[in-house]
């Protein structure tokens, strides 16, 4: 008897299997690629390389500011009526088209290293947010490996209720037989049948478990829902390597060189540190070289050709007599336009010092709050150390308490194994009644569920401590 059950058993897993590979099609997906296929389409992943690239242009700022700045105008206008002349400066009362010109360089030379600080902060800040961008990645590969677990489990769940399903109705067809020649009572009938609907709706939630696992996990991989895809079992040899043995100071100082909450909180409190230095160095006089060109051209602009007067031209009138005062006009002609870049061209070199004195008290406002920043982001690399260690210590006592349980519930499915095969064989000869072989298919069916259920609960509790250690996360 034994030996029939057990050929049935592994007839019907390997049934189960093969329906559920026909169910969700050929398509085989490994761990890595379904964590691949999530991070490359993820949203939230691309919104947190946009930070990274907006820091890297702030950076890039910070440092060109820090270079000389050059900068040039060119402007041509029209005068009309009694206006100065740019290029003579004398009030002229006709129309005039002006043209001018400028180049103007300027470098700081001191502020109190508040760019140099800058710079630095930037460079920090830059390094938070490529730790963001792993941190995202991190918690969706956490997210996939939980989904994936949870699915294998489910999968694995409900090939065992379908195999316990094929047994509960074949033990309720022999007591229907035996109820007919009157071996049987009906509370003998009734069990079995107890025990045909437990198993059906083991079934139905394993199913719709698995259902709902298989969907979640194809919204995190930004698939179809109708695209049909199988998961890929870890080899036989990832129970054997799990990473059980570490201690928590082991994977505690890993962690503080990889964990990207750490590297995010450690980033942004040295970017902060760097803030006070750029908040302090506001308060330090502005020290700027600068020089620069410029030439200008006016339509106005005239030379003398001959002496003799050729006319005059009305400039007044005398207050008293109301005579008209005329002015002489002698012969001129036109600057031309190359000659008058070249008479006004002219260029400035020299020093300028700004002196903040007083602003509001904006400038120690502002190094108070950097002070204030600084204290905050302190508190939060202490706080997220704290809780990283705390998280770690959980995480290595669950990998040790699981790797305990399932050990026993591999001893409790064997023995539950053996001891439904022996009460099933003392029922048939009538050694004991329906109750009792209820009871002990119960505590099969239980102690497999748990056998599963603890099988992938440890691999997830070990990937964990693999995150942790900042190992990549796959079953290769």
């Amino acid at each position: 008897m034994p030996i029939n059950f057990t050929k049935k058993i592994s007839g019907a897993l390997a049934l189960c299997f093969a329906t559920n590979m026909l169910s969700y099609g050929q398509t085989k997906i490994s761990l890595a690629q379904a964590i691949d296929s999530a991070l490359s389409r993820n949203i939230e992943v691309r919104q947190a390389q946009f930070n990274q690239s907006i820091s890297d242009e702030n950076l890039k700022l910070a440092k060109g500011a820090q270079l000389p700045t050059l900068n040039g105008s060119v402007a041509t206008y029209r005068l009309f009526g009694r206006a100065v002349d740019p290029t003579t400066y004398q009030y002229a009362g006709t129309r005039a088209t002006v043209a001018q010109g400028n180049l103007f360089a300027d470098v700081t030379l001191f502020q109190g290293f508040a760019k140099m600080n800058e710079v630095k902060q930037n460079k920090y800040l830059l390094e938070a947010n490529k730790s963001n961008v792993a941190k995202v990645k991190n918690d969706l590969t956490l997210a996939v490996l939980y989904t994936y677990l949870r699915a294998l489990t489910n999968r694995d769940l409900l090939t065992a209720s379908k195999q316990q399903l094929a047994i509960a109705k074949e033990e309720l067809e022999r007591q229907q037989k035996f109820f007919k020649v009157g071996q049987k009572t009906l509370a003998d009938l009734s069990q079995a049948k107890s025990q045909v609907a437990n198993a059906e709706a083991n079934q139905t939630n394993a199913q719709n478990e698995l259902e709902r696992a298989y969907l979640t996990l194809a919204h995190f991989m930004e698939r179809s829902d109708n695209t049909p895809f199988v998961l890929i079992d870890p080899p036989k040899s990832e129970l054997d390597k799990l990473n059980t043995a570490n201690t928590v100071p082991q994977v505690y100082e890993r962690a503080l060189q990889t964990n990207p909450d750490i590297l995010i909180a450690v980033n942004r409190r040295m970017a902060y540190e760097k803030g006070v230095m750029v908040a302090q160095g506001r308060r330090s006089p502005t020290l700027s070289f600068g020089a620069g060109l410029s030439t200008s051209y006016s339509s106005n602009q005239s030379t003398l050709v001959a002496t003799q007067v050729t006319g005059t031209v009305p400039i007044g009138v005398v207050s008293n007599t109301n005579a008209t005062v005329v002015a002489p006009v002698y012969q001129t002609q036109a600057i031309p336009f190359a000659d008058q870049l070249s008479n006004n061209f002219n260029q400035i070199v020299g020093l300028s010092l700004y002196i903040p004195i007083s602003n509001g008290n904006r400038t120690n406002i502002n190094v108070r709050k950097a002070k204030l920043d600084y204290q905050n982001a302190l508190a939060n690399e202490e706080l997220t150390k704290n809780n990283l260690n705390k998280t770690i210590a959980e995480a290595v006592w669950d990998v040790h308490a699981t790797q305990k349980k399932y050990s026993a519930a591999q001893v409790t499915f064997k023995s539950a194994v053996d001891a439904f095969r022996v009460i099933r064989d003392r029922y048939s000869v009538g050694l004991v009644n329906s109750l009792d072989i209820n009871i002990a298919e119960t505590d099969r069916n239980v102690a497999e569920f748990a056998l599963i259920q603890t099988k992938y609960d440890l691999i997830l509790k070990s990937k964990l401590i693999d995150y942790y250690l900042g190992n990549k996360i796959s079953f290769e």
